[in-house]
């Protein structure tokens, strides 16, 4: 059985690297929550104190800040 994570992807909509983190968790069937942060300012503040970064992804998987697209780390992190 899966284990269940709780995962954020903050994002824009035009952020290739967004939309392929966000193909990447829907290939392994792991469900996330994505939040564009071009259409949310408060959402968009809550990605730069978590992260202290402007820059998309901001991915957030149990607690554990990503910063752009690294697939070693979502790998390791969800044992994919």
């Amino acid at each position: 059985m899966k284990k269940e994570h709780d995962i954020i992807i903050y994002r824009t909509r035009n952020c290739i690297w967004c939309h392929k983190a966000a193909e990447l968790f829907k290939q392994h069937n792991i469900k996330f929550k994505e939040i564009y942060v071009d259409k949310d300012y408060k959402a968009a503040q809550e990605m730069i104190k978590k992260s202290g970064q402007i820059g998309v992804p901001v991915i957030d998987i149990n607690g554990k800040i990503i910063v752009g697209y690294d697939l070693e780390a979502f790998k390791k992190l969800l044992g994919i």
